[in-house]
């Protein structure tokens, strides 16, 4: 049967083209190919979820009281894990019966709060670059998008005086997202209390992404967004156990903060979801509880793969400064070469799988970024690839590519 009358929904086209997708499909005819990846491409952790993890889950799946449906909230013993931990963590104190709520990922949960809360036509303000479900999200409700662009020279720091009073007293809601993704920029504690001064001023809903606050490094701590007084009157705060716990097919996440807006998030989930499986809520506890030299060992990983990489590409020319967080680099391309041009040219000569900058919006135009998700053996043949292809940041002028994405 001819569909042609068929077509999506207006809200799908007013999405720009999924790179990451384009991205699989490449990696995808390539692998036919029999090209051997090494793909620094995706967040996705490497390596398995921490044993004591796995094995609670099994336990509670041999359980038949999992077996139904969970509640809407998130079980009472997972939500009182999550606000312990955030006590533990941050010295934070919340109410696990309204302050916290599981997710299906925290991709999930930035995307349906964006739904909750955003009317068509309302005005959102969102870093460029970003992760791509903080715009994508509000697009997809209706949102205008209003582009706070962040540059080397300000640190990749949002610049609030920037931002014309016109524009914040219009806007309702703003995502950030420090340790940030993709530039791996940190912010002082200063620049949390100047941004919860700022939507308190103009009465604007904070939403931080702190997806990254365990992978950080040199003594460096995050500082959670509700740790600032006055947070959590206009503040949620998103968390995921995808990266700190290698468990990124899991799908678990939650948000905590100011209990109204969370309700507002609830509501919507009831109408779509049923929540996280309840054998998997006991898994992310257990991860939850975990002592903290698991934690030490993802940080040391992390860690050494930041200083090896950093010192190859160091000898193809790049000068990358050493990052305080994240599993992630964030490079020039080579000048004059655009974003795409130069990761599908990569993945052509090479193999090696790297992100566009312009995958995170406008302001990500220049860069790539670089995950720290191979061991440094592979890592090693990497730099190796790209030294045999003669990619340098000195260079100018790449191989031509008739693959678009």
């Amino acid at each position: 049967m001819n569909l042609s009358w068929l077509t999506p929904a207006d809200r799908l086209s007013a999405l720009p083209p999924y790179v990451f997708a384009r991205l699989d499909e490449l990696k995808a005819r390539a692998r036919e190919q029999g090209l051997d990846l090494i793909d620094l491409g995706m967040g996705n952790p490497d390596g398995p979820t921490p044993q004591p993890v796995v094995e609670s889950a099994i336990a509670a799946l041999q359980d038949s009281a999992n077996h139904g449906y969970p509640p809407f909230e998130g079980t009472a013993s997972f939500r009182r894990a999550i606000t312990a931990w955030y006590l533990r963590r941050y010295g934070v104190e919340l109410d696990p019966d309204g302050e916290a709520l599981p997710l299906l990922g925290s991709k999930e949960g930035l995307t349906h709060l964006a739904i909750a809360y955003i009317n068509p036509g309302d005005l959102v303000l969102v870093p460029s670059p970003a992760y791509p479900a903080h715009f994508r999200g509000p697009l997809i409700a209706g949102g205008k998008i209003h582009s706070l662009i962040l540059k080397p020279e300000n640190d990749w720091l949002i610049d609030l005086a920037a931002i014309p009073d016109a524009i914040a007293e219009r806007a309702k809601i703003l995502y950030f997202n420090y340790p940030n993704n993709p530039t791996a920029a940190t912010a002082p504690r200063e620049f949390f209390e100047d941004i919860v001064a700022f939507a308190r001023r103009h009465e604007i809903l904070l939403v931080h992404d702190l997806c990254y606050a365990e992978l950080a490094f040199d003594g460096y701590h995050p500082t959670s967004l509700l740790e600032i007084p006055g947070a959590k009157e206009i503040g949620v705060e998103f968390h995921t156990l995808s990266k700190t716990y290698n468990m990124a097919g899991w799908r678990v996440g939650f948000v905590v903060g100011n209990r109204h807006i969370i309700q507002g998030l609830r509501t919507l989930k009831t109408n779509l979801d049923y929540g996280i499986f309840a054998a998997l809520q006991t898994a992310a506890e257990t991860a939850l509880q975990l002592p903290d030299v698991y934690l030490h060992e993802v940080q040391a990983r992390y860690r050494t793969r930041r200083d090896f990489l950093i010192e190859g590409f160091s000898q193809l020319g790049w000068k990358i400064p050493k990052t305080r967080a994240t599993m992630y680099l964030w490079a020039p391309c080579p000048p004059g070469v655009g974003s795409t041009d130069f990761a599908l040219s990569v993945l052509q000569q090479t193999g090696v799988v790297v992100t566009p900058g312009n995958a995170f919006g406008a302001g990500g135009e220049g860069y790539m970024r670089i995950s720290l998700i191979a061991e440094c053996d592979r890592l090693q043949q990497a730099l190796q690839r790209l030294h045999q292809a003669g990619i340098r940041y000195e260079s100018a002028v790449m191989e031509p590519t008739d693959v678009t994405l």
